[in-house]
């Protein structure tokens, strides 16, 4: 008998998987897997990572846990270490909860990756963010209305990038270590260098954010890029 589905409320889940090829690695059976998750209703993004700290990363969404988690089995048994991941679920934030309702359904509901007619975004990274507790710069004492400003200011910032750069902001508090996972995906590597950058001078970055590490790949379809492993 199957398990009943585990769903947020509202949203869906999103699950990052980074990964190396163990000795056991097929890349046949993980684009079997991949395939197969994509069947069930999860959209999955593959991406061929640049550095040290894997070689593969799978970012999927689906309403149903359950069905990362199939995923998640489904690569390990094919051969993937995973050796880092990240767990979140779609959210509004509460600063932008009076948008209206057609502006809040990308953010529950995305599309990945990006639906651009005329280009597309294969430059891609994810990292995790808090917001501090330490002393004075203490985000969570501060009054909603302030926090509510400096977001609008930092949202601005990242607007002047569309086109671009396409972000994904999910929500993790409660679900891994941090409290948000972001996702870009852009034209060029030298855009997601520089919407982060220009966004840190943001006092909602300057002063209040706290980063975890970085992963910096290139969307990949998944029959290429185990070839490539």
């Amino acid at each position: 008998m199957k398990s009943e589905p585990v769903s947020p409320s509202t949203g869906v889940g999103v699950l990052h998987l980074f990964c190396k090829p163990t000795p056991l690695f097929d890349g046949e059976a993980v684009v079997a897997a991949v395939k197969s998750a994509e069947d069930s209703g999860c959209q999955i993004v593959t991406v061929a990572m640049l550095g040290h700290k894997c070689d593969m990363a799978v970012m999927a969404i689906h309403a149903d846990l359950r069905e990362l988690r199939l995923l998640q089995t489904a690569v390990q048994h094919a051969g993937l270490d995973v050796v880092d991941s990240y767990v979140s679920i779609t959210e509004v934030s509460e600063y932008a909860s009076q948008m209206p309702e057609e502006m809040k359904r990308p953010r529950l509901y995305p599309t990945i990756p990006p639906n651009h007619v005329d280009y597309t975004m294969p430059a891609w990274c994810f990292y995790p963010m808090s917001k501090r507790r330490d002393g004075d710069a203490n985000w969570f004492t501060l009054p909603y209305e302030r926090r509510s400003e400096l977001m609008h200011e930092h949202g601005a910032s990242g607007r002047k990038f569309a086109g671009r750069v396409a972000q994904y902001i999910t929500a993790s508090t409660g679900l891994d270590d941090y409290e948000w996972g972001v996702t870009l995906f852009a034209v060029h590597p030298d855009d997601l260098k520089e919407v982060v950058y220009t966004m840190r001078f943001d006092e909602a970055s300057a002063v209040y954010a706290q980063f975890g590490p970085f992963y910096t790949g290139m969307v990949t379809p998944v029959e290429e890029l185990v070839a490539s492993l």
